[in-house]
């Protein structure tokens, strides 16, 4: 949110900056061909002055006018129009010389010569004889033509007044339209922009943390909820109202889970309480039976009916969540398991690669049948276990291998069915992969199957390191 947010504020105010340098950019030549059309009337009135000044005159008031010093104009007559090297066009200086050319046509006629251009004051030329600005006194013309240490570049304007008289009239634009480049974002722009982009950014995240920090308590509290932390403080109603009505609906769902499973405890003891008394009254009478084919009968339904009510019980018992949540030592926990499968008493049935690093935070009798089941499916199936531990930041990873036949690639998810068995004549309920990955589940994780290539089967029971 904080990154998108970042992205809208750069965009927008990108965009902003843009409209309002190009309305100001616009203004500023508005205001510059304003300026342009002020001078060319001054030069106008400065052009018509002198043509009525006779022309022994003419040279008289040049002097005078350059021995005062201070004018805007620095003027000169000369016998034909002087060559400069002029500065390269841009659309200011464009805009500048079209409006003193149309003022110049407009006010003095449109069948008189007239040169305008911007020249480098480097490259500037006074008189017939090609004089630098540098070479004439500084009283002269350094005071209109120079600007230091700007150099602005020098509107130079050269009108025929007569065959072999040419008026030379060189001037600046006036300020602030002196250097008549383009300016890009004013300093005080680009600190504002900062500045409210930054309060803008601190003041939404402020308010991401606010809203997050319920979301966090809501993902914790459906996290513990997960393992069966149902007895906890439910989570307090805070933050927005979409995040305070997830608040109630999650205390509510506690709430149904907590009694679901209070119930579910009590029916599945009345259960066991009720059908254990007559399945025993019953093989009693069973016992009293004269006819011992039918008494044979009548055992190996009972055995075949106790054999269904404790592999019920014992899923629902296994599977049970009401446990606390501890950190438990897998190293610990996995000794304990494979000890007495080891050389020698055990003949070494079981082996043990790596170790975990850090403790675990689950249900630690939970834990315990679920990686029971996985060795004693594997000593049962294919006579070996050899366990290899994989553990890191992420998450704790079991594999168990065995020497068995393996499984049948279209079996490999039916083997977690209650009661499905691919040998039928071992003993037991078909629970053990269903119950372990069930505990797998309800600590967020899970139990999957591979043939391996060299033979046997792959049980990984993978347990991720969560906050």
């Amino acid at each position: 949110m904080l990154l998108l947010t970042l992205l809208a504020v750069l965009l927008a105010q990108s965009l902003s900056s843009i409209i309002w340098l190009s309305q100001l950019r616009a203004s500023q030549l508005e205001g510059l061909v304003t300026s342009a059309r002020s001078l060319a009337h001054s030069m106008a009135a400065s052009v018509s002055y002198f043509r009525s000044l006779p022309l022994a005159y003419r040279p008289l008031v040049l002097d005078q006018l350059r021995s005062m010093g201070g004018t805007r104009f620095f003027v000169s007559l000369n016998d034909k129009p002087l060559g400069m090297q002029v500065l390269e066009p841009t659309p200011r200086k464009s805009a500048v010389i079209e409006a003193v050319a149309d003022v110049l046509g407009g006010q003095l006629g449109e069948q008189i010569d007239i040169s305008v251009a911007f020249v480098s004051p480097d490259e500037l030329r006074i008189f017939n004889s090609g004089l630098k600005l540098d070479e004439l006194p500084r009283s002269w013309a350094h005071y209109a033509l120079t600007l230091e240490p700007v150099n602005p570049p020098v509107l130079v304007t050269q009108i025929r007044l007569a065959p072999g008289e040419w008026l030379y009239i060189a001037s600046l634009m006036p300020e602030p339209y002196t250097s008549l480049e383009e300016q890009g974002l004013p300093a005080q722009q680009v600190w504002f922009i900062v500045l409210t982009s930054g309060f803008l950014l601190l003041f939404i995240g402020l308010l991401v943390h606010w809203q997050s920090r319920p979301l966090k308590r809501l993902a914790r509290a459906a996290r513990d909820l997960s393992l069966g932390e149902v007895a906890h403080q439910p989570p307090m109603e805070g933050g927005g109202s979409e995040v305070v009505e997830v608040a109630r609906a999650l205390n509510a769902m506690r709430e149904r889970i907590s009694r679901y499973l209070t119930e579910r405890s009590q029916l599945f003891s009345a259960i066991s309480h009720d059908l254990r008394t007559p399945i025993t009254r019953l093989r009693l009478r069973a016992e009293l039976l004269e006819d011992e084919a039918l008494q044979v009968k009548f055992n190996r339904d009972l055995d075949e009916l106790d054999l269904l009510v404790k592999g019920a019980l014992q899923c629902v018992k296994d599977t049970d969540i009401h446990e606390n949540i501890e950190r438990v030592d897998l190293n610990h926990l996995l000794d304990c398991l494979v000890e007495p499968y080891l050389a020698p008493l055990g003949n070494g049935r079981v082996t043990v690669a790596g170790s975990s690093r850090a403790p675990y935070p689950g249900k630690p009798l939970a834990l315990r049948r679920c990686v029971g089941n996985l060795i004693d499916n594997a000593l049962k199936y294919g006579e070996k276990a050899h366990l290899l531990i994989e553990d890191n930041a992420q998450a704790f990873v079991l594999h168990v291998d065995d020497e068995g036949p393996g499984v049948p690639e279209q079996r490999l998810e039916k083997v977690f069915e209650p009661h499905f068995r691919l040998a039928g004549q071992q003993q037991g309920y078909g629970l053990g992969l269903g119950i372990a990955r069930n505990i797998a589940h309800s600590h967020g994780g899970e139990v999957t199957l591979r043939n391996l290539r060299e033979g046997g089967l792959r049980v990984t029971l993978v347990l991720p390191r969560g906050q």
